[in-house]
């Protein structure tokens, strides 16, 4: 078995997996701060992150029991204060959901959840059933994305103030509140992992840890980005009608047969639709299938993995 690296050189390996990973690299990120993103993207991307929020007091409710040090659970037990607020304080879910008022959303459905896509929804879950799956080392290890997220949320009040002066005041406390929460998060989640990862095999499983986290924050945004994005197809795809009725989309090197629904759901992307409007199309056209819009953006998901379908961003 390989020598330990040794602390310093471990954290610098972390520190370069959120270089290189951290959703702050992701197209949909980078057009937020650079003040690309239209109104109505934004505030999808807010009603979806919302359900992440959510999601972040419980697996941390799960990281405390994986402990039995009093001490541990004491300190991380903070973080879900953070969140759902502690007496008379007001947290982190209550700060989101009034971000999600103040870019224009009504409280009650980002509450219910109503707008989350199910490419984020299975998104987020990923992230409970992570921890729920690995050992505290490795639960502790995946939430060491707050090492950057100190600085991507200076990034992001600076792009609101900046770009976005429209958003109701107080709308940024959230973002504010995490500049000095993250790092100090941060820090101890760091010490715990480079002190418990005494052998290179838990180094190593600490590094897939976060990885693995970033793949998840990652995957979010790629939802977000599909849904407010307005997709066609793409230059190098070919639609041909067959005999029985279906179509075929033919790409350089495959070929994808499609029918029923999907055929419908291809028709409206002609690069005028967003993938969210695309959804409403369709549940308006279907009123008696439930499940038609969610449908409709696992379908664009499908084909955006084909490459048969090009995503333009909505215009600011």
């Amino acid at each position: 078995m390989s020598e330990p690296l040794s602390p310093g050189d471990f954290e610098a390996a972390l520190r370069t997996i959120g270089e290189e990973r951290y959703h702050h690299r992701h197209p949909f990120n980078q057009r937020m701060h650079e003040g690309k993103l239209s109104r109505r993207a934004l505030g999808s991307w807010v009603a979806n992150r919302y359900y992440y929020q959510t999601r972040i007091p419980i697996k941390d409710g799960m990281i405390l029991t994986k402990s039995d040090e009093v001490a541990f659970r004491r300190e991380w037990v903070q973080r879900i204060h953070d969140h759902e607020g502690e007496h008379s304080r007001k947290g982190g879910l209550e700060l989101w959901l009034r971000l999600a008022e103040a870019v224009g959303l009504d409280r009650e459905p980002v509450e219910a959840f109503e707008h989350v896509l199910p490419g984020v929804r299975r998104a987020c879950d990923s992230y409970v059933d992570f921890v729920n799956g690995h050992d505290l080392l490795e639960s502790v290890a995946a939430s060491l994305t707050e090492l950057f997220a100190g600085f991507i949320m200076q990034t992001r009040i600076a792009a609101f103030e900046k770009h976005y002066d429209w958003v109701q005041p107080g709308g940024l406390d959230y973002f504010k509140s995490r500049t000095v929460k993250a790092p100090r998060d941060a820090r101890y989640g760091l010490a715990f992992v480079t002190q418990h990862a005494e052998t290179r095999d838990d180094q190593e499983r600490c590094l897939a840890a976060l990885r693995r986290k970033c793949e998840i924050l990652w995957s979010l945004l790629d939802a977000v980005d599909r849904a407010t994005s307005r997709p066609r197809l793409a230059d190098h795809a070919l639609l041909r009608d067959e005999a029985d009725g279906s179509q075929l989309v033919v790409l350089p090197e495959r070929a994808v047969r499609i029918g029923g629904s999907s055929g419908e759901i291809l028709s409206l992307c002609n690069g005028e639709r967003t993938g969210n409007d695309i959804a409403l199309a369709m549940g308006q056209r279907h009123p008696e299938a439930a499940s038609v819009g969610d449908d409709a953006h696992e379908f664009l998901t499908e084909m955006a993995a084909t490459g048969a379908l090009r995503f333009d961003p909505d215009p600011a």
